[in-house]
């Protein structure tokens, strides 16, 4: 359309014609290879073996558990179908699977759509979340948390 030709009085401008579905879709499915690649290569590396992976810098520092401490152990149970032992290596990492494969179906879906992607959080959720977090792992560190020690 030519944006040097003034709409009608009362009429709105047209509008360009939306992007085709390949360009609209490019960039959630970009993000489900990348995502898909980083958890098949740890699926084929098994982090239970030494050397593969870094140790986690706080807990080799400190020997307290972070909250993504058992992260790759949970993901490689995870890509194997294991759920319960990926929930015994880092449940929170489960909730944060879970929760990445709704937020990119809600991504691909408004994208087909030709719609943003909008994510309006309200400050309390953000806070319980953090809360949460922040819950796990200080229970996870205490004597009587050792059921969340990866």
């Amino acid at each position: 359309m030519n944006a040097d030709i003034p709409a009608a009085p009362g009429r709105p401008r047209p509008s360009a014609a939306p992007a085709p579905l390949w360009r609209r879709l490019a960039a959630p499915v970009g993000a489900l290879v990348a995502v898909a690649g980083a958890f098949g290569y740890v699926g084929a590396v098994d982090p239970n073996q030494p050397g593969h992976y870094p140790v986690c810098p706080l807990y080799a520092l400190t020997g307290l558990y972070c909250p993504g401490c058992g992260g790759l152990r949970s993901a490689h149970a995870f890509v194997h179908g294991d759920l319960l032992g990926a929930l015994r290596d880092n449940a929170f990492g489960v909730v944060a699977y879970a929760a990445f494969a709704v937020l990119w179906t809600v991504w691909a879906v408004r994208a087909a759509r030709g719609k943003p992607l909008r994510i309006d959080v309200a400050p309390a959720v953000l806070w319980v979340g953090g809360g949460a977090l922040l819950a796990f792992t200080v229970v996870r560190n205490l004597p009587f948390g050792g059921w969340l020690h990866p």
